[in-house]
């Protein structure tokens, strides 16, 4: 633990900013972690439960689907058949649902994505000033050994900005897959009762 606090503090007052970022990365990860979570139990069983009854066209069963399983999917399937009394009423519905979700699935990427960005940039500049400082023991006097082990404490600060930005990307890269993963779901089952429900109003 000493030892960290040493490395820490060898990273220079960039570290603190730093220090405060990962916790927002993980903040931001546990939240997300548990939103998507949510949202995806039960999804594979709502798709096929929703696929099955919309080929027999029994849109009551699929009515039952979406009060039986809550989610980002079937709030989506269930805004259509709500507004179900022409095509374009139904395209605008799911359209419209899909635009809502999205926003909510998309919370807090935008800081993650900024969290990539500046951690990188802040290491660098913990590093430069590290370096400005270094450099300066020759000013004084001092020694090669002493600017040796200066620029390797300087770097440190690059390093975390590193380790932060990556963690943050990974984060980011997950849950960006799952938004498409929802999205391409939406998508397909939206097709599917539009498809079915046009086969109606032809008959119609």
């Amino acid at each position: 633990m000493e030892n960290f606090l040493k490395l820490f503090n060898s990273g220079g007052l960039v570290m603190y900013p730093l220090l405060v970022l990962s916790f927002i990365t993980l903040t931001i990860a546990v939240e997300r972690f548990f939103y998507y979570r949510g949202n995806q139990s039960g999804a594979k069983a709502f798709f096929h439960g929703v696929d099955d009854a919309v080929r027999q066209k029994d849109w009551e069963g699929v009515q039952q689907l979406c009060e039986r399983f809550p989610s980002a999917l079937s709030r989506i399937i269930a805004n259509g058949l709500a507004h179900s009394g022409s095509e374009s009423a139904m395209k605008s519905a799911f359209e419209d649902r899909m635009s809502m979700e999205s926003i909510s699935f998309n919370r807090y990427l935008d800081y993650l994505s900024a969290i990539v960005t500046i951690s990188p940039l802040l290491g660098l500049l913990g590093t430069v000033t590290g370096m400005i400082q270094t450099f300066s023991v020759l000013d004084s006097g001092g020694g090669a050994g002493a600017i040796t082990g200066g620029v390797g404490e300087a770097l440190v600060a690059t390093a975390a900005g590193l380790c932060v930005a990556i963690i943050a990307f990974c984060f980011y890269t997950y849950f960006s897959h799952q938004l498409d993963s929802m999205v391409t779901d939406a998508e397909r089952l939206c097709s599917m009762v539009l498809g079915a429900k046009k086969e109606s109003w032809d008959e119609a």
